[in-house]
């Protein structure tokens, strides 16, 4: 079936049919889009989609409406919004016509859902509410699309319109960004998988180009590793600690002491290696001018953290009683 018509509410707009409308744009580019409640457009045709308006979720009819007293509800009983339904029957779609590899497919689904397309449904209905993001509450997409509609006297009649398509345009912006980023982390967690397989059970990773490894890193158990190095345009390399958890900065092991806040030719006195160029006196990263170079920091680094883990007290048990 041929797509002809996006229909959506008129009036005040939010994020929800915003969103919804960037998705079903991106497939049905020649689609008219109508901001209407008025009967004739908010009742099933052939060729038409309808969201966030006509009181009642009908994916084979075309209608995704979440406003009923029925409204439909995630597995977890989170209710959804309209950008919910539409990212559940067309999001997949979505992907597809970003050339994504089709075995990737259904984890960036699940990923773009969790992280971006819920906090919209919470939103939407009430279950969370932007002030829980305290002083950044405006700040928060759903906050920043209500700033986009018109003033209170604006009295235009236009105005709604042209501010929805304006919100749109700039809504695509963040998703389409969003998208092109959860691929892009998907295509590192594979490389990276393979430089951890390529380390086998050196504590050294090298990367092939800055990334983000953790989540393989993770994934792979791979807790003997304690270094990352990575090659940076014009020659230079880094030199970096493996966080420990998510959040946070605690590291595995941090570079050592004796490097914090030098550069120069004070770092390669205090390292023995020549080209050592610089290390952050917060311990967390250091930089060389080639591979050679930072590959011998990289097995100091290493030195260093052993002597350390093997000079650290033995924690006593904890008494039982008998």
């Amino acid at each position: 079936m041929t797509i002809t018509t996006l229909v959506t509410h008129s009036g005040g707009f939010h994020a929800d049919e915003v969103l919804s409308t960037v998705i079903l744009t991106r497939l049905y580019p020649e689609a008219e889009v109508v901001r209407s409640r008025a009967p004739e457009w908010i009742t099933p045709a052939e060729g038409r989609v309808i969201y966030d308006v006509g009181g009642t979720y009908d994916a084979e009819a075309g209608i995704f409406d979440h406003h009923q007293r029925e409204s439909p509800l995630r597995e977890d009983e989170t209710p959804y919004s309209s950008f919910g339904l539409i990212w559940k029957h067309f999001g997949l779609d979505y992907l597809r016509s970003f050339d994504i590899p089709e075995d990737d497919l259904e984890k960036i689904h699940h990923s773009f859902d969790r992280s971006f397309v819920l906090p919209v449904d919470q939103v939407d209905n009430g279950t969370v509410s932007v002030s829980e993001a305290g002083p950044l509450s405006s700040l928060t997409l759903p906050g920043l699309i209500e700033t986009l509609k018109p003033v209170f006297d604006d009295k235009d009649q236009e105005s709604e319109t042209r501010a929805f398509h304006a919100a749109v345009g700039i809504a695509r912006q963040f998703v389409e960004a969003r998208v092109a980023r959860s691929a892009a982390k998907r295509r590192a967690e594979l490389l990276a998988a393979e430089a951890v397989i390529a380390a086998g059970d050196s504590p050294i990773l090298e990367l092939p180009m800055g990334m983000p490894f953790r989540p393989a890193v993770v994934e792979a158990g791979a807790d003997h590793l304690l270094f990352v190095v990575t090659p940076r345009d014009g020659g230079d390399w880094t030199l970096g600690g493996i966080r420990k958890y998510d959040e946070g900065f605690a590291q595995r092991a941090d570079l050592p002491a004796a490097w914090g806040g030098l550069s120069g030719a004070e770092l390669e006195e205090v390292t023995g290696v020549n080209g050592a160029t610089f290390c952050h006196k917060a311990l967390f990263i250091a930089a060389a001018k080639g591979r050679d170079a930072i590959m011998q920091m990289a097995n100091l680094a290493v030195e260093e953290a052993r002597r350390l883990e093997a000079e650290r007290p033995v924690e006593e048990p904890a008494p039982t009683d008998a």
